[in-house]
């Protein structure tokens, strides 16, 4: 479930994801540093989704296939998108005119993944063209190609060319995916085997036609749109789709209608919720949500006599698994912050982080010198800011430390920001200054106290690592 809109997963996006196991909904989710999921799938479709990209550079799409490989069932660039956010970056079908760029980029992807890789093309402006680009991607060592039967600046009302897949389907080993048979060729089930045969192809891939009624693939006759539509919501509702992809999609499957007052009820949603109440379906979202809430709160009652991990000493480091959540701390209040202030209370040294940055997925972990002693999270973390939070964590929870969390209300520094912030409100009412709070306050760990480090990244790849200012 791609939740971007539609839009094809770019590469740059993916690769600044974090892989997360949702125990909620039962999903694994890869969450983009704004907190975006970009890309959610579970167990039941592992062995049967397929991870499309858009790319222009062979080592990113490689630490982005990596990245979801052990989730999907295989790996697939897409060179035959014609839209303007995708060739703009020279991916899609702006590849078409670099073969040796194609060549590099599934030639890696072949090479460094376990699982088969295959991509989408467009037929080029003659069929030498396109069987002699294809013949050089067999090479490449792909497990199939999908050959989308119009040239790039083709678009569906022009005629799809079966000639073309056909030709290419002739001069290869591989499997030959047909597609762009949607508009002209695909209405019924039984029509996609009439494009396969047409195309000479071992297989047909779908776009618009599932778009418009995604029980097109029932052996039995596609459902009718509007019991469609419904048991696309329920899915929607179930896996906490993002609200605007989900509208989205609706207005595929609603076509004509969707200028009509249902359409425009629909255009006006701002929740799941609200697409719910517009087909009737209020009942079955508050079922749903209540399910969900239910499930969480059994998940935390369950997970509450082993909150946290164990310390575990590797070689000079203790370590633990644990990532930084920001939402679990009140505002202006951090690991970092709760570890300075103990620091400076036991007359130590203050902390000293150390931050390495690995060149695939750009991720960061610390490790936090105090009293001699190395603590570091085997969690990476999507900035270096969160991996040192992470690393106080582990300090803080092996000490056993208070750390900030929400909950934590009793402990000092918490005490402290709130009598700081009360006291500040005071004064901003009065337009007095209150030097006295003030000295107070320039004795305490401030954020940008906080927040200094050391001014050294260590970029690793693999076992070595390279220091940079």
């Amino acid at each position: 479930m791609c939740l971007d809109l539609l839009k094809e997963l770019i590469d740059i996006k993916m690769a600044q994801c974090e892989r997360v196991v949702n125990d909620v909904l039962d999903t694994v989710d890869f969450i983009a540093p704004d907190e975006r999921v970009m890309f959610r799938t579970c167990s039941k479709e592992k062995d049967r989704v397929v991870f499309q990209m858009g790319t222009a550079d062979p080592d990113r799409a490689l630490a982005v296939a990596q990245l979801v490989e052990n989730d999907v069932a295989a790996i697939d660039v897409n060179m035959g998108c014609p839209k303007e956010y995708s060739t703009k970056g020279g991916m899609g079908s702006a590849l078409l005119s670099d073969p040796e760029k194609i060549e590099t980029i599934l030639t890696t992807l072949v090479r460094g993944v376990s699982k088969p890789v295959t991509c989408k093309i467009r037929i080029l402006p003659t069929l030498e063209e396109t069987v002699s680009l294809v013949k050089r991607i067999e090479k490449t060592g792909v497990a199939a190609i999908a050959v989308h039967g119009r040239m790039k600046d083709e678009r569906q009302r022009h005629p799809v060319h079966c000639d073309y897949i056909q030709a290419v389907a002739e001069n290869v080993s591989i499997p030959v995916i047909a597609n762009g048979g949607s508009q002209d060729h695909v209405k019924t089930y039984q029509d996609i085997e009439k494009f396969r045969e047409a195309s000479g192809a071992s297989s047909v891939m779908l776009a618009r036609a599932a778009m418009w009624n995604p029980s097109i693939f029932r052996s039995q006759g596609a459902l009718p749109v509007d019991e469609a539509i419904e048991e696309y919501i329920k899915y929607a509702v179930r896996y906490d789709n993002n609200t605007f992809n989900t509208k989205y999609c609706v207005c595929q499957m609603l076509k004509d209608r969707v200028e009509s007052p249902m359409g425009k009820q629909l255009h006006a949603a701002q929740t799941n919720a609200e697409i719910c109440e517009v087909f009737g379906m209020t009942d079955f979202y508050k079922k749903a949500q209540a399910d969900l809430e239910s499930r969480k709160k059994d998940l935390q009652q369950s997970s509450s006599s082993d909150l946290f991990d164990q310390p575990v000493l590797d070689g000079d480091v203790i370590t633990m698994a644990v990532k930084f959540e920001r939402r679990e701390y009140p505002p202006q209040i951090t690991p970092k912050m709760y570890l300075l202030e103990w620091s400076r209370k036991e007359k130590m040294e203050q902390p000293v982080y150390e931050t390495e940055q690995r060149v695939q997925d750009r991720a960061f972990q610390s490790t936090v010198l105090v009293a001699n002693k190395k603590y570091r999270s085997t969690l990476w973390e999507k900035s270096k800011k969160f991996a040192e939070q992470a690393a106080a964590i582990v300090c803080l929870r092996t000490l056993g430390l208070p750390e900030g969390r929400i909950g934590e209300e009793n402990s000092g520094l918490v005490n402290k920001r709130k009598r700081e912030q009360r006291s500040r409100d005071v004064s901003q009412d009065s337009g007095i200054t209150d030097s006295t709070n003030r000295k107070r306050r320039s004795t305490e760990p401030s954020q940008k106290e906080e927040q200094e480090s050391n001014d050294k990244i260590t970029v690793v790849n693999g076992s070595c690592g390279q220091t940079v200012p």
